[in-house]
């Protein structure tokens, strides 16, 4: 199940962040707005992604979540627009992910 769940994570980070990069692209960059549609569509697939989550828990899903999206928008802005993360972004994205294993995979009684 953790296995699922994180693989989840890592698509739902795909498209979101795919898709606000997308967006960007076609409204920032100039790249048009097929782009920024596109991205629109990832947007929203993001949403059934998370839906697909093994936990029931909406509010710790999507809390846990939020570290995974600050982690993988520092490595898509590493690979995508050559953005370096400084070692403060490092050890605060570790400290992210701590906290998405301990919101998410934590052993709960009940």
């Amino acid at each position: 199940m953790t296995a699922r769940s994180v693989a989840l994570f890592l698509l739902a980070a795909v498209c979101e962040i795919g898709g606000a990069w997308l967006v960007w692209q076609g409204v920032r960059e100039h790249r048009g707005w097929l782009v920024a549609a596109a991205g629109v569509v990832a947007l929203g697939l993001y949403g059934f992604v998370a839906a697909l989550q093994p936990s029931a828990e909406f509010g710790r899903v999507l809390a846990a979540y939020g570290g995974v999206f600050i982690v993988g928008s520092l490595l898509w802005g590493a690979v995508a627009d050559g953005f370096r993360p400084d070692r403060w972004d490092v050890v605060g994205a570790l400290v992210c992910l701590v906290g998405v294993a301990v919101i998410m995979y934590a052993p709960r009684s009940g």
